[in-house]
């Protein structure tokens, strides 16, 4: 049969050749090469010479092509017909998609002489087939996705359906959705959504920034599509890592489309990546567009929904409030009722605060001159007094005692009218509380247990230390007094947040952040009675002789004229607790003063003070005591009588000057006076208490100095020799 053909004429070998379409080869009974014709040349490669002899196994795929053979030749002996559609290989290593039929050839006594293999290449009908499968499937997943879109109001299971339809569209290993929000350093954008690997593949790696290469699609100026990303120009361009970070999901292919609203606001971006180079093309990118597209109104429609939603909620709440205010109308007018009540009441105790502490202030500052005419006189006879006369010097020391008591007393009363002039620096109240543990130990005593609570990160405040330290000592002995048998003194420092609501029930008390410090004890406590008037100066529950009743209204003072809040809790039998809140400090600036320079006693050659002082007596006293120190002394006991000395060509180092004077200027309009006549002179005030004159909102005036009433000569001779030796 084999010699018969392949002797066949030249015209059935021309016709044979002729299907240049077409491979047409014959086999022999074992599966061999025995003809092969130019379409089989033309489809696969090989020539016949090369085919001849050969089996068909070559043409193939290499991993199953003898079985693919033997069964396509074992399907032609038993059925009439072998063969089937799929991949074949040329002699070039390339694929082709076949349609190939193997038929048995018998001679005149039906023997099986062979085969005739007919193929054919049908790979651009291959291709067009997987196109209109892939675009089915595309339309499918797309009408999947947009029919759930259509369906789904939240967010966040939106954007989920789009990347996940993102991933299946274009083949991605994964796919990310980046919402559009930008943080506090202006670059960084949030994960909404992953596809493809778990969460935790990115979640140990910062947000993408806006960077060259995520900025068009965060922007929304374009599309983003690469073979190779790292071979784009714009990749790793940017530190720390100058690309991906180590770790990192492996992306060669990469594709991010922008998701734009319909009011042009870019939402966010879609992102996908592969390990491989080349995997998106020019299809999934358009895809990925109409995907963006339809994102971007589901995300408008989720938006407008949840606003709805909200709406609706709002409604209803103010729908239920009404209803409820309603329903509780009566009892909302109690409480009110209650409520200013309370108010009331607390600005009525404010306000008798207030008038006490202006009674007790001018009471303060005339004692406080006549305490100034006994020290200093005192003072005077101790100096002048022989040291033989013993008795009389005892009784001067005796008296200076006293006064110095009385001093102190008046002092409290000033702090609890708030018109003692404060110094405040920053304070740390940790520190402040440490460095009072060991008095507050040998203040109390070995009966009483002492425990002291310091917060972590606590903030400064801003208050005068030495005030603040004796507001604390003044609190730690009244609780020593409540408890006579002994207890426990609890002393701890903390942060606070006094609210609004909290500054309406309370007079005076301003919302905000505030340092606070607590003082415990568990000694007697107070009834409600003494409560409302522990405040109060000379109220006192001790017996005869046992307290002045100062101590909680220094408190009280200080803490008020320091913009803060004093707060009382006792129970009887149970114990008191103050809390003292001082207004946080908001800046570090330290505003301590420099080292002061040791005073020196004596006068220097001339040296000229103007000495202005209303009371008689005390301008005596301060003119004595200055010209015993050898300084020429002019006096004025009022503004106009010193102008005149500052109008005069006469010298003048210093003015000495109270606040309140008479006459209609205060000693500050004389000073304000003297430095548009005198520039640089130096000036040095005293005062029992100074209103508002040189110190403001309860604060010293910057820059200005101090010397309060009572002084004594020592404090009197080191103020002035300090004053004038400050540089100008």
């Amino acid at each position: 049969m084999n010699d018969t053909l392949r002797n066949a004429s030249a015209e059935v070998r021309q016709i044979l050749d002729s299907a240049v379409d077409t491979g047409i080869i014959i086999l022999n009974a074992e599966g061999v090469v025995t003809a092969w014709s130019e379409g089989a040349r033309r489809i696969l490669g090989w020539s016949e010479a090369e085919m001849l002899g050969q089996t068909l196994a070559r043409i193939f795929p290499p991993e199953s092509g003898d079985a693919l053979l033997a069964e396509e030749l074992s399907d032609a002996r038993l059925h009439g017909r072998g063969g089937s559609e799929g991949w074949r290989q040329r002699k070039d290593g390339s694929r082709f998609w076949a349609v190939g039929e193997t038929t048995p050839l018998f001679d005149g006594n039906a023997s099986l002489v062979g085969f005739v293999k007919i193929l054919r290449d049908r790979s651009e009908q291959r291709n067009t087939e997987l196109r209109l499968q892939e675009q089915t499937r595309a339309l499918e997943i797309l009408n999947r996705a947009g029919a759930a879109l259509a369906r789904e109001n939240n967010l966040e299971k939106l954007v989920q359906i789009v990347t996940d339809a993102g991933v299946e569209l274009t083949g991605a290993q994964f796919g990310a959705f980046f919402y559009n929000v930008v943080n506090a350093a202006g670059q960084s954008y949030m994960l909404y959504s992953l596809s493809g690997v778990p969460r935790e593949a990115f979640s140990g790696f910062p947000m993408p920034r806006n960077t060259q290469v995520f900025a068009p699609t965060f922007e929304g100026t374009g599309i983003v599509r690469s073979d190779d990303i790292t071979k784009d120009p714009r990749y790793g361009q940017n530190a720390p890592r100058k690309g991906m970070p180590e770790g990192h999901l492996p992306v060669r292919s990469y594709l991010a489309v922008p998701v734009v609203s319909r009011s042009g606001e870019v939402i966010g971006g879609l992102f996908f990546g592969h390990a491989e180079t080349g995997v998106f093309g020019e299809r999934s990118e358009q895809i990925l567009v109409g995907l963006a597209g339809e994102a971007a109104i589901a995300i408008d429609n989720a938006r407008l929904f949840e606003a709805a939603e909200r709406e609706l909620q709002e409604r209803r709440r103010a729908e239920d409030a009404l209803r409820q205010l309603n329903a509780d109308l009566e009892t909302l007018v109690a409480q009110k009722t209650q409520e200013l009540q309370q108010n009331a009441e607390a600005l009525r105790q404010a306000q008798k605060m207030e008038a006490i502490g202006q009674l007790t202030g001018g009471v303060a500052h005339d004692f406080n001159n006549l305490l100034q005419v006994i020290v200093g006189n005192l003072d005077t006879l101790n100096r002048n007094l022989p040291q033989e006369m013993g008795r009389l010097r005892r009784a001067t020391a005796q008296a200076m005692t006293g006064a110095q008591r009385a001093a102190a007393l008046t002092q409290r009363l000033l702090a609890f009218a708030r018109r003692q002039p404060l110094d405040p620096k920053p304070v740390d109240a940790n520190a402040l509380m440490r460095g009072m543990s060991e008095m507050l130990h040998r203040t109390l005593g070995e009966i009483y247990e002492i425990e002291i609570v310091l917060a972590g990160g606590l903030w400064k405040t801003e208050a005068d230390p030495n005030e603040l330290e004796s507001a604390l000592l003044n609190l730690a002995i009244n609780a020593r007094d409540a408890m006579p048998n002994g207890g426990k003194l609890t002393i701890e420092t903390f942060n606070a947040h006094l609210d609004e609501a909290y500054a309406a029930l309370h007079a005076e008390v301003l919302a905000g952040q505030y340092t606070a410090i607590s003082v415990s004890d568990t000694g007697s406590g107070m009834d409600g009675e003494t409560l409302a008037r522990a405040f109060e100066p000379f109220f006192t529950t001790k017996a005869q002789g046992r307290g002045t009743g100062l101590g909680l209204s220094q408190v009280y003072g200080f803490v008020k004229q320091s913009k803060g809040h004093v707060k009382l809790y006792s129970e009887v039998g149970e114990g008191t607790t103050v809390k003292i809140y001082l207004p946080r400090l908001l800046s570090e600036v330290s505003i301590e003063d420099a080292p002061e320079v040791l005073p020196v006693p004596e006068a220097a050659t001339g040296e000229t003070i103007l000495v202005v002082e209303d009371d008689f007596d005390v301008r005596t006293y301060t003119v004595e005591s200055l010209k015993e120190l050898g300084y020429l002394v002019l006096e004025a006991r009022d503004g106009p009588s010193a102008l005149a000395f500052l109008e005069d060509n006469v010298r003048i180092d210093m003015i000495f000057t109270d606040v309140v004077l008479p006459s209609g200027m205060t000693g500050a309009d004389i000073v304000k006076r003297a430095a548009e006549l005198r520039p640089g002179l130096k000036a040095l005030f005293t005062t029992g208490y100074s209103r508002n004159a040189i110190v403001h909102h309860g604060r010293l005036d910057k820059g200005v100095q101090l010397l309060s009433k009572p002084f004594s000569f020592e404090e009197l001779v080191a103020k002035i020799r300090d004053v004038l030796d400050k540089a100008s």
